[in-house]
């Protein structure tokens, strides 16, 4: 299903994995499969497998993918029609040995599995090169001060590079939650009408196995059809990689806004411009990672309330995920990509950030004042003369210096040398570069050597 705007969303290579001929193509992958792992067992001539996969991995010139997807409404799967085709496009003494034993399920399941192996290295890719982006940011403005916000109010200094190097944490963490997906949710499917694989007799195992080897795919410890835990772990650490990508998204367009202007989306002259207002520049990559983290998470209900599988085989509960687990992988993408985009051509504005930093009159110094004195007066006195203090300047306009060099209180427990250093942001971060190491070394064990960033 498509709609007016879907063009605006995804990348060309994930929309290929999940076109209509992306999926044909796979289940063919499933029956050249079978014809060969059955022929291995000894169970069809080899000769028939030859031109069973001659005929599934040649030229398509035979296959109409509109009538094929036309009869599948009336089917209920386009499997039906297609191994119908298949059958019709094989010479007489082969065509009843195609889709030997298997059920419609197997293919479409099958298909399913190779689709998201193949997804999810796609998405691994573009986190790599998120991630990237962000490890750039996290070095080369490890020193940039700002402001740290905590509800959306200044709280303490951090730097950017700080921040930077939180949002390549984020997005290191998807990449082996990915991977492990990978391995346990691409099991092959093969279980024949109900599961048993009767039709096959005693070799249904070895079968199996075969199959599974020929696809590369893992060996279930029995077939799954009705048993869609494995989809739904996949359809979860999608929507957890869509999260991960509007959190860092809305931090950008939240520094992209007017009064902030600590960043701006880079690009063309034309990205982000208004059709009335000629001063405008949107944060367009930003804004549109929220739209598709949004539309991605809104599939994975959809994918965890079709676990509801009745008995063998689902009756509505696995045809949801026909449209729901394609646009599940699609939107994650364009939200993984667009936080690429963003970040690799971010403009940041150091003079900024030190500005917004320094319009509260240093009360942002407030907790570091407040641990100076405590030596001396105790936490919760140092806290309680501080708040008073600041509370004072704020109510006569003055800055947090001036009301604490008033104060005897505090020139008693601290001299002006250690109010000064105590006010001075560069002073009060903590274990910041510890922080920004430690998520780009992380990053950097996920990178093949080739791919290392290189700092400035």
């Amino acid at each position: 299903m498509t709609s007016p705007a879907s063009g605006l969303f995804g990348i060309p290579e994930m929309t290929q994995v999940w076109s209509p001929q992306s999926l044909v193509r796979r289940m063919l992958a499933f029956e050249a499969a079978l014809a060969r792992a059955e022929a291995r067992a000894g169970i069809i001539p080899a000769s028939a497998a030859d031109q069973i996969e001659a005929v599934c991995r040649g030229p398509l010139e035979w296959l109409d993918i509109d009538a094929l997807f036309a009869a599948a409404r009336g089917a209920g799967t386009p499997a039906i029609p297609l191994i119908e085709m298949l059958n019709e496009h094989l010479p007489d003494p082969v065509r009843g040995l195609a889709h030997w034993g298997a059920t419609s399920q197997d293919a479409m399941d099958t298909a399913l599995v190779l689709q998201m192996r193949d997804g999810i290295d796609i998405l691994v890719e573009r986190l790599l090169s998120a991630g990237t982006a962000a490890s750039t940011l996290a070095e080369r403005h490890r020193h940039t001060l700002m402001a740290g916000r905590t509800l959306l109010q200044q709280a303490l200094p951090i730097t950017f590079g700080l921040k930077a190097a939180r949002w390549l944490g984020l997005i290191a963490r998807q990449v082996p939650r990915l991977q492990e997906v990978r391995l346990r949710a691409t099991c092959v499917q093969l279980g024949g009408a109900a599961g048993t694989l009767a039709a096959l007799g005693s070799a249904g195992e070895q079968v199996t196995l075969l199959l599974a080897e020929e696809l590369e795919l893992v060996v279930p410890d029995m077939p799954w059809h009705a048993e869609r835990d494995r989809v739904a772990e996949a359809a979860s650490a999608l929507g957890v990689v869509a999260g991960a990508m509007a959190k860092i998204a809305a931090d950008v367009m939240l520094l992209a806004q007017t009064e902030v202007g600590e960043v701006a989306e880079g690009g063309d002259s034309g990205k982000g411009r208004s059709s009335a207002l000629p001063q405008k520049r949107n944060p367009v990559d930003a804004i549109m990672a929220l739209a598709s983290s949004r539309l991605a998470v809104a599939q994975v209900p959809v994918i965890l309330g079709s676990m509801l599988q009745e008995h063998e085989r689902a009756a509505g509960g696995w045809q949801a995920e026909w449209e729901a687990v394609p646009a599940l992988f699609g939107f994650t993408v364009d939200a993984v990509d667009r936080v690429r985009s963003s970040l690799s051509g971010l403009q940041v504005e150091p003079q900024r950030m030190r500005a917004n930093l320094a319009a509260s009159g240093e009360l942002v110094m407030a907790e570091s004042l407040t641990m100076a004195l405590a030596p001396s007066l105790g936490r919760r006195q140092a806290l309680l003369l501080v708040r008073e203090v600041a509370g004072r300047a704020r109510e006569n306009g003055f800055n947090l210096r001036l009301a604490a060099l008033a104060d005897e209180r505090i020139l008693s427990a601290l001299s002006v040398v250690d109010i000064d250093a105590a006010l001075d942001p560069e002073n009060y971060l903590g274990s910041t570069d510890t922080y920004i190491d430690r998520a780009l070394a992380e990053f950097a064990e996920l990178l093949p050597a080739e791919r290392k960033p290189s700092h400035e």
